[in-house]
């Protein structure tokens, strides 16, 4: 199934904020921190976020506020260890995800 957010190519920072519930002034600080972070600017000077760019978000959230990393501490796994750590990362996602499903399995049961 095909969704609307799977076709969008840009996102604003104002949807990426929401998406992670954070203010903006966090999601423009990341991005001068992180160099993985690169949005497109419109003649306006509006950022515009990529899919690659929402995914870096993912790992820096998780890394950050899910793991409590320090920035510093977040700066060089993205550098150092970036493969290991969005394998890590899509691990936790996928074992999220079944947790969900067997906790609504559980829930419909009488």
């Amino acid at each position: 199934m095909v969704t609307e957010e799977s076709l969008k190519l840009y996102y604003s920072i104002g949807e990426v904020a929401e998406m992670f519930g954070v203010n903006t002034s966090l999601i423009r600080f990341w991005e001068k921190e992180f160099d993985v972070i690169n949005p497109h600017k419109n003649k306006k000077g509006n950022r515009q976020f990529t899919k690659a760019d929402v995914d870096n978000f993912h790992l820096i959230y998780h890394l950050v506020k899910e793991k409590g990393m320090t920035l510093k501490g977040a700066q060089q796994q993205l550098k150092n260890r970036k493969d290991e750590t969005e394998l890590h990362f899509e691990v936790i996602k996928r074992l999220k995800g079944i947790k969900e499903e067997l906790l609504s399995i559980k829930n419909q049961l009488p």
